[in-house]
């Protein structure tokens, strides 16, 4: 396995920019005028050595890949990006910053084809070896960050697999698997990008919290309007001075899943499993939910089961033989994801492949607030009160402004205190954090990437100071749970997965259970 990434640059503690004063050469990201741009402050800070994170999606293909479809369909497309056809480089002449300068892009340094041994005895091994591999690995600066790999594997989930892998200062990952969804088309219509959902209801948004009717006079609106925003400013409050104390000192407990320091310089053992969508549904119509509300409550659900036995082995190890059902310790246990959130409006599936095939403009870019997601840890005898809990903790951070306020606390702290500060303060909220945590919603539809049919899509990343994260991503009727860990510290992912589709089953039954459909 080593062999196979020999030729790519293992990875060093900072991702070093190449300094030029001159432009390389032009191409589609000059001819838009793109040149000389700077980079956004979120995306230069992810040049520094502590946030240096690479975003990993894995697209399985329901058939054997043609290499030669791709080199001549990416130019028409993905490189009418222009963060896909430019350096990222020092500028001299305004005090080190960085700035893109569009290159001519050889597809030879960016499409990595291996050769595959014969007579695997599991590819799906296999595959999670390279991508393990992989993450010690990082690309050059020398050409736009970003690569493709083309495995003509068949594993149990696909025939072929390919594996984009794009620094994070190209974009944040939700805005990057929209740019790969845009270079994709409906199975059932060639000409058509897949459809994904929206929320349009009262109950989905932001601020959806805060949608109320009331009957009755005028005064009873006011008052209960009043009170609405009192909450939203004291819940903002609240959650504003829980970040900063994150930033300065409050740690979350020392669990088995919490990760050690300097945990962004190790590899990460990325794997996955595929649960059913319309059981998530379910469970979803069943209780008057969102899907966010049944994967947070699943995941409370899986992380609690998995923490308990971790526990409950190193009581062994310490006492002998134990068959107590709870083995968590009885002081609460904090334990919070960190999400990351793009403020920047999304352009959407059909902007983002309009820009690329009728160089129209799209927004784009880094704007990132942070939002601390408290999980709830505990043994339930009703495996639906991870589900209530999950969604009490949801309702309540849509009653806040906690995003708004810790991307402008992060600005004002680039803006006066400068680039190593403001990572320093971003790497300090992630060290003293658990996990983090996403919900990505996919495609209605089946679709094809330039005449592949697509089998799933398993979204993950490297080189962030937290040992655990879970992305939930949705295609057509299924839902992939995956999983990036540093296996020093989660030395057993495929046991989490079980306890995570363990969980959904559980809810699953105790709904029926209950009558509930």
């Amino acid at each position: 396995m080593e062999s196979l990434t020999s030729g790519l640059r293992w990875r060093q503690s900072t991702l070093k920019p190449i300094q030029i004063s001159e432009r390389n050469s032009f191409n589609v990201a000059e001819a838009s005028g793109y040149e000389g741009e700077p980079l956004s402050p979120d995306s230069r800070m992810f040049h520094e050595p502590n946030l240096n994170v690479y975003n990993i999606a894995i697209l399985g293909s329901k058939y054997p890949i043609n290499p030669a479809i791709l080199y001549e369909k990416l130019p028409q497309a993905l490189l009418k990006h222009p963060h896909f056809c430019s350096l990222q480089v020092v500028d001299d002449k305004n005090e080190g910053e960085m700035k893109w300068v569009p290159t001519n892009v050889n597809l030879d340094n960016h499409i990595i084809i291996p050769t595959i041994p014969q007579n695997l005895n599991s590819p799906d091994k296999f595959l999670e070896d390279y991508v393990y591999n992989l993450s010690k690995t990082s690309i050059d600066a020398s050409k736009p960050l970003w690569d493709l790999h083309l495995l003509n594997l068949k594993t149990s989930d696909a025939e072929a697999i390919g594996i984009f892998r794009i620094h994070q200062s190209l974009g944040d990952g939700t805005s990057l698997v929209s740019l790969l969804l845009a270079c994709t088309r409906q199975i059932s219509n060639p000409d058509a990008v897949p459809t994904i959902p929206t929320n349009k209801g009262k109950n989905s948004g932001w601020l959806s919290s805060y949608h109320v009717s009331v009957p009755g006079p005028w005064w009873q609106r006011w008052y209960m309007a009043v009170g609405l925003v009192f909450w939203l400013v004291w819940n903002t409050l609240v959650d504003v001075g829980y970040f900063i104390a994150t930033a300065m000192f409050l740690k979350d407990t020392e669990t088995p899943i919490k990760v050690p320091f300097e945990a962004e310089f190790k590899p990460r053992r990325l794997v996955y499993r595929t649960v059913s969508l319309d059981d998530m549904k379910l469970i979803k119509n069943a209780m008057n939910l969102t899907i966010n509300d049944v994967a947070l409550g699943i995941t409370q659900a899986g992380l609690s089961q998995y923490l308990n036995r971790r526990y409950g082995e190193e009581r062994k190890k310490d006492e002998g033989a134990t068959e107590k059902k709870n083995n968590l310790p009885k002081k609460n246990i904090r334990l919070r994801s960190l999400l990351l959130i793009n403020l920047r409006p999304s352009s959407g599936i059909q902007a983002l492949a309009d820009m690329m095939e009728k160089n129209t403009e799209a927004k784009w870019g880094n704007s990132i607030g942070y939002i601390l997601l408290p999980f709830t840890i505990g043994i339930r005898d009703d495996p639906l009160d991870y589900i209530r809990e999950a969604k009490a903790t949801i309702d309540r951070k849509k009653r806040s402004l906690e995003a708004i306020y810790t991307f402008s606390i992060a600005k004002f702290v680039h803006k006066f205190f400068g680039i190593k500060v403001a990572s320093s303060l971003s790497h300090g909220i992630m060290t003293r954090t658990t996990l983090c945590f996403s919900n990505l919603v996919g495609p209605l539809e089946e679709i094809g990437f330039y005449g592949h049919d697509v089998e799933f899509i398993a979204p993950g990343s490297y080189g962030q100071p937290h040992g655990l994260m879970i992305n939930f991503q949705s295609y057509v009727n299924k839902m992939t749970i995956v999983l990036s860990v540093e296996e020093n510290t989660i030395p057993d992912p495929h046991k989490l997965l079980d306890d995570l589709e363990g969980s959904l089953k559980l809810v699953k039954e105790a709904v029926y259970a209950k009558g509930l459909v």
